[in-house]
């Protein structure tokens, strides 16, 4: 059997937009009423994407994290879902500057990110536009999705598969880059060495 790819992701958002009820909604189909929004938990899930095995470390932040635990979050995840709740603009209005801080710290590498708003189903209560929620996509370069964890309506279990193949297209890309770098110095060295036996 070959080995799973692993690939590390972290959800970010503002504390009580239903990070936690779409992680557990995404692995387990069920909603999740009650739980302390305090708690970080990371999970670990096995799916097959595109014909092949992945094996995802999903990070569920508290949301309430200082500066420096929420940055070393973000060293440690290659995708992210930045969640906002549609009803609440404020949590809408936080997304920005923290995609300003995942550039910052994971610079120069580009960010790979989803944009994701939840409670679709609470559309009598909305705040934030679909528009909107569309608009600040483009302006990330990223997908956008709406969903609500509570209905299981929008494609949830899409958002994360989506994340990790565009984690793995990065990594992909990247490589390629840098073996193309190594073989440049060694052509590099060859013709050094052949330019000294030919002087």
């Amino acid at each position: 059997m070959a080995k799973s790819a692993e690939v590390k992701l972290a959800i970010f958002g503002r504390a009580g937009v239903g990070k936690s009820a779409l992680v557990v909604r995404f692995l387990t189909k069920r909603f999740i009423w009650e739980y302390d929004p305090t708690l970080e938990s990371t999970y670990r899930h096995q799916a097959t994407i595109d014909d092949e095995v992945v094996t995802m470390e999903i990070l569920d932040t508290a949301g309430q994290e200082d500066t420096i635990q929420r940055e070393g979050h973000m060293r440690w995840g290659e995708g992210f879902v930045l969640v906002y709740d549609i009803t609440d603009r404020g949590s809408f209005e936080e997304v920005l500057p923290l995609k300003n801080i995942l550039d910052e710290v994971k610079k120069p590498k580009n960010v790979t990110l989803i944009l994701v708003g939840n409670k679709a189903d609470l559309d009598h209560s909305r705040q934030v536009s679909t528009e909107e929620g569309e608009k600040l996509a483009t302006e990330l370069a990223c997908a956008f999705y709406e969903c609500s964890a509570c209905t299981g309506e929008g494609n949830i279990t899409e958002i994360f598969y989506e994340l990790c193949r565009e984690v793995r297209r990065r990594r992909m890309v990247q490589g390629k880059t840098r073996r193309r770098s190594s073989t440049t110095h060694v052509k590099q060295a060859i013709n050094k060495m052949l330019t000294k036996i030919s002087s």
